[in-house]
């Protein structure tokens, strides 16, 4: 298990590294000069290279590069452009909890809720109640979030014609601003897990082993349970990690459209505004989570498969 654990952690170092590289020189080859934006209509030529020589862009793009590194190592994500030199995290760290927790309680309900729905489909395989989760799951799974969007709306839009209580359609400040956010982002993935604990766990059903402790004269509910769904469950843990990169790219449009205070919509806002510090920033942020979550997810494979410890 240690190591397994170190060379997790060494990739994990070149896959760090190589996402700030890759972040880094996009921001700066991407159109647009934020000095220009940051300065609007009045650009003196001596203020633009003054203000270029303050935040470094005149030197050479490895000089800056090894700069950002060495200030990443530190805990310093720089200055903004757009906000005239306030610290890049300053900026960011009020939407880290706001996106952790956002995109935390929805990967939690798709497992909740994706998981068991797949064992109940592929235990009544190929009756009514599989055919009804499996076609719910795939219209969830093919809904794109800016569509759910507008249905979110017309739904909330017919509770309060009903003179039923509905939660707002966007802003942020209250618990009930969490529920069309985690709804939407939940949706998508619990659709994706549902019709992968289905696939793994039919296959796992017909193994002989199986048969086997059904010849026993065991009970179905042991079968499923105790026999078919731990070996069943290896295939769906391996795509947990994905699945947060799956959640960070819905949060950047479910942010952004119901104006969402998260990681996600502050680096839209630093897009057009180019504000490549910020822009980074949240990249990275972004990045570290999806490395860390793969990960765990990669130890608790190695705690429910014990053949991978011993290799």
């Amino acid at each position: 298990m240690t190591t397994f654990l170190v060379r997790r952690l060494i990739s994990l170092i070149f896959v760090l590294f190589s996402l700030t590289f890759v972040t880094f020189m996009v921001g700066h080859f991407a159109p647009g000069d934020p000095i220009l934006v940051m300065m609007g209509p009045h650009r003196d030529p001596d203020t633009y290279q003054r203000l270029r020589h303050a935040y470094g862009l005149d030197k050479p793009l490895l000089v800056q590069y090894a700069a950002y590194v060495g200030g990443l190592a530190q805990g310093n994500f720089g200055l903004s452009l757009r906000y005239q030199g306030r610290a890049v995290w300053d900026l960011i760290k009020g939407g880290v909890p706001v996106s952790m927790g956002v995109g935390g309680l929805a990967l939690i309900i798709s497992l909740l809720i994706g998981i068991p729905l797949g064992v109940v489909a592929a235990v009544k395989h190929n009756s009514a109640a599989d055919r009804t989760i499996i076609g719910l799951t795939l219209l969830l799974y093919s809904i794109p979030s800016f569509v759910l969007i507008p249905i979110a709306w017309l739904v909330v839009r017919a509770l309060y014609d009903a003179k039923l209580p509905a939660p707002p359609i966007a802003g942020w400040g209250t618990w009930q601003n969490w529920i069309l956010p985690v709804t939407i982002l939940a949706a998508g993935s619990t659709g994706y897990l549902t019709r992968l604990t289905r696939s793994t766990m039919i296959e796992t059903l017909r193994q002989e082993y199986v048969r086997t402790a059904r010849a026993k004269g065991l009970r179905n509910g042991m079968v499923t349970w105790k026999h078919a769904f731990r070996n069943a469950l290896l295939p769906v843990i391996t795509v947990v990690g994905p699945s947060v990169a799956f959640l960070i790219t819905g949060a950047f449009v479910v942010e952004n459209l119901l104006k969402v205070p998260g990681i996600g919509f502050l680096t839209v806002q630093a897009i057009g505004q180019r504000d490549y510090p910020v822009i980074q920033g949240t990249t990275v942020l972004l990045g570290v989570a999806v490395v860390l979550m793969n990960l765990v997810t990669d130890l608790a494979y190695t705690v429910l498969d014990p053949r991978i410890r011993l290799e």
